[in-house]
């Protein structure tokens, strides 16, 4: 079908079908390629549309864009990089990212899409993700859900009404809600009719480019209170956004303005809230401390009764360390009958209506009542890691080799992943619930701090446990040593620096403990 109207959604149309039916005829991108995939649970997890709009941290929800172009402000923003762009949104408030995939006018590709959609995978209360083009064929639902769309959009001006319900139910046969984008009056009456749960009001009539802020609001009239009521265009201030919210508005899509400010973070706290960013002053609670390679019940309970957080048993055939299946059950029996021996950490919770980093939320996962089991792994297969999982009731896993990274979505507790500093994989998120840094199994070697912090300044997110070489002696001045680095530090870990003549030491044990909680 033809688009209604003889303007520039015509040009952008006739360029789009002509792009997709050649795309289509790719071997790898035909539509039956892409059903094949999506059949085979493909497609990324998805957040609902619906119910993510209705979490926000602001009076009105934000469905930031990421935009380096349009048809009629020409390039703006050529330099700006989807993904890096995507994640100052979503750490801002954002309740949606919509990501311009067409490459002409707007010089997007769904390739920015499938990039957004992998940099906030693991992300707690991650922003839906919204697919901006102009889509007229369930092929391009189908590609966008397979990349990591949330939602899409349908622009009645541009679809015949029968093609448009085609699109709207595909969409939603694929748990998509889609945003419906309406300029007129007589649009909206073919929104509320399709029984659209989000529709989009944009402020710029699309044949003149002149933008008129009171058409969302005229047209918010004429549709139901629980229809979720989005303003497309036009927004630019804080005044604006309160404008909005007194028309009925639930939502603002802001693209242009974002992508120009120097600092998007800081142009969102003032857009939506009206006041610059909060200057998050955390007081870090005092450290996790893990005694790991711990050999007998009684090690087990001097660490408990001193109110160690972890209690790691070495479970690799063949180290010096290795405990035997009968130690591995009698040290399982005293940590599990600590009980709730620790007091309440009172961790910053995930936040309710926002998005937060994967490892900035990493305390808050770890908190526990009680002092818990870590079994140790090395390059053991899948199968015997859990297995010994079940049978010493391991509260966690480490893992200290070569294992897949993948591991960590399949063993049914938390786990800890050993890297060296400069290892590929560290800030991987979604995976292992905190990397701990060593300088190697057991060696009793320190870490080089240089190389620590060059990890830490590589992903300003990122939080650890530091191990190697540390002891009751020296584990304060290695925490300090990174600076203000050291409260991404959130755990310490101790092998041999808890052990007099290579049997672990009950003093020293008590002591090591005693001096990480002191640290902060």
């Amino acid at each position: 079908s033809p688009p209604k109207k003889n303007n520039i959604l015509q040009r952008i149309y006739a360029n789009r079908r002509a792009a997709v039916e050649a795309q289509k005829q790719i071997p790898s991108q035909r539509m039956s390629d892409l059903e094949a995939a999506y059949g085979l649970n493909a497609a990324p997890p998805q957040v609902p549309f619906l119910a993510r709009l209705k979490q926000t941290p602001f009076d009105v929800a934000l469905m930031a864009e990421i935009k380096r172009g349009s048809p009629s402000k020409g390039i703006f923003a050529l330099e700006i990089n989807a993904p890096v762009q995507a994640r100052k949104y979503a750490l801002a408030g954002a309740s949606v990212i919509s990501v311009l995939t067409e490459p002409e006018w707007f010089k997007g590709s769904i390739d920015d899409l499938r990039a957004v959609r992998q940099v906030l995978d693991g992300m707690p209360n991650r922003p839906a993700i919204l697919r901006k083009e102009f889509i007229f064929d369930e092929y391009q639902i189908l590609e966008a859900r397979l990349a990591g769309a949330d939602t899409v959009l349908l622009i009645v001006k541009m679809l015949e009404t029968e093609l448009l319900e085609r699109l709207y139910k595909y969409s939603l046969s694929l748990g998509m809600e889609p945003l419906v984008e309406v300029q007129t009056s007589e649009e909206m009456e073919i929104a509320v009719k399709l029984g659209s749960k989000v529709i989009g009001v944009n402020n710029r009539n699309l044949e003149s480019f002149e933008v008129d802020m009171d058409t969302t609001g005229r047209l918010r009239k004429m549709v139901p209170e629980s229809t979720v009521i989005c303003a497309l265009s036009g927004i630019n201030s804080h005044k604006d956004v309160l404008a909005c919210k007194n028309d009925g508005v639930n939502a603002i899509l802001v693209g242009e303005s974002i992508m120009r400010a120097p600092d998007a973070t800081s142009f969102i706290a003032e857009l939506c809230s009206g006041s610059k960013p909060a200057e998050k002053k955390r007081q870090p609670n005092p450290l996790f401390v893990k005694v790991c390679g711990t050999r007998s019940p009684e090690a087990a309970k001097q660490a408990a009764e001193s109110k160690a957080d972890f209690v790691g048993i070495i479970l690799v055939p063949g180290t010096k360390r290795c405990v035997s299946h009968e130690t591995a059950l009698a040290i399982s029996e005293a940590v599990h009958a600590s009980g709730d021996n620790l007091a309440d950490r009172k961790e910053e919770p995930v936040p309710k209506s926002g998005a937060t980093d994967f490892f900035a939320a990493a305390a808050d996962r770890l908190q526990s009542s009680r002092t818990r089991l870590v079994g140790v792994f090395q390059n053991q297969p899948l199968s015997e890691v859990l297995e010994k999982q079940r049978l010493y009731k391991l509260d966690m896993v480490q893992l200290h080799g070569e294992e897949p990274i993948e591991w960590a979505k399949i063993i049914p507790v938390p786990v800890i992943r050993s890297f060296k500093p400069d290892n590929v994989g560290i800030g991987l998120r979604g995976y292992h619930t905190i990397p701990l840094l060593d300088s190697g199994a057991g060696s009793g070697k320190l870490l080089d701090v240089s190389k620590v912090k060059a990890a830490l300044e590589r992903d300003p997110d990122l939080r650890i446990f530091l191990a190697g070489g540390l002891n009751p002696e020296n584990v304060t001045e290695a925490v300090k040593a990174l600076g203000d680095l050291s409260d991404r530090v959130i755990g310490v870990d101790v092998s041999s620096g808890v052990e007099e003549g290579g049997k672990q030491s009950l003093e020293r044990i008590d002591a090591f403990v005693k001096a990480g909680k002191a640290i902060r």
